[in-house]
């Protein structure tokens, strides 16, 4: 491709509000096999598809992750989420929070692996991040749900790089029942987004992403309500369960957190514009 042809690609693609123009038509150009795959491609963005669908992938937390159409892209602010993650097991892969045995530390024989469970996982990038950094101190068991086929087909993927599972169906449904009171994380990325806001989303979102992972309800709140109703069923205790907010719903999060037995907590980064809120289940004394 000539300076020219990569010029008008750039405008036509910042035309239909793509900011990162320039960017995102090199990296169409690098995925296309031919100028007609090019063309193609262009013309879906344009459409409003989501650059990772095209692409095939998102870069997440330093790692690839897999995305497929419709699949649910992961946005950079759910890197706090991760990071956060990251810390607390780390604390349970020492058996702080986690309420290991003397000796079970992460790295010791018999030692207990950090158990973490992504539910809503989409493409699994939450799982699969956390996991990944925690695999460099201890031993991870990792498990993912999505009542959507193809988000679980795509977390399958992508979690196996880390012996990850993924299963289909409703939140803990098709987990394994042995995971019951092992789980050190939960990561809950539920779907927050308020019923009646879905329309007001950019088009990538409420045309080309599952509504299953966005719609929240009424109040953005139905679907962490079902999961922090059942989470000390399957939290170890000292366990946590985080997940993703608004701002400005952050405090009805906790709220619901708290309803549950759990103690929470909100982290916020405002560089990045993320919230996340953080329920830990009490220890036993």
């Amino acid at each position: 491709m000539d300076r020219s042809q990569f010029d008008d690609l750039t405008a036509r693609l910042r035309a239909a509000g793509c900011v990162f123009a320039e960017d995102e038509a090199a990296l169409l150009a690098e995925r296309a096999d031919d100028d007609a795959h090019l063309e193609a491609l262009v013309a879906r963005r344009v459409a409003g598809e989501p650059l990772e669908h095209l692409l095939g992938y998102v870069d997440f937390h330093g790692l690839r992750v897999a995305v497929d159409p419709g699949v649910f892209v992961p946005r950079q602010r759910t890197t706090l989420l991760v990071d956060e993650a990251v810390a607390l097991g780390r604390q349970a892969a020492g058996g702080v929070s986690a309420g290991l045995p003397d000796g079970a530390a992460d790295g010791e024989p018999g030692g207990s692996p950090v158990v973490v469970v992504d539910l809503c996982c989409g493409a699994g990038a939450l799982g699969l991040a956390t996991a990944t950094d925690l695999a460099r101190e201890s031993a991870v068991v990792l498990h993912a749900s999505d009542v959507d086929p193809a988000a679980v087909a795509c977390a399958a993927r992508n979690v196996a790089a880390v012996g990850g599972s993924a299963h289909e169906g409703d939140l803990f449904d098709p987990l394994p029942a042995g995971l019951r009171g092992r789980v050190d994380l939960l990561l809950a990325n539920v779907p927050y987004v308020p019923t009646g806001e879905i329309p007001l989303l950019p088009r990538e979102a409420r045309d080309h992403e599952a509504h299953v992972a966005l719609d929240g309800g009424g109040d953005g709140l139905d679907v962490l309500r079902r999961v922090a109703a059942e989470a000390r069923d399957w939290l170890v205790p000292g366990g946590h369960l985080l997940t993703e907010s608004g701002e400005r719903q952050a405090a009805g999060a906790v709220g619901v957190l708290e309803g549950a037995g759990l103690r929470a907590r909100v982290v916020r980064d405002e560089e990045i514009g993320a919230t996340i809120v953080v329920g830990t289940l009490p220890a036993v004394p």
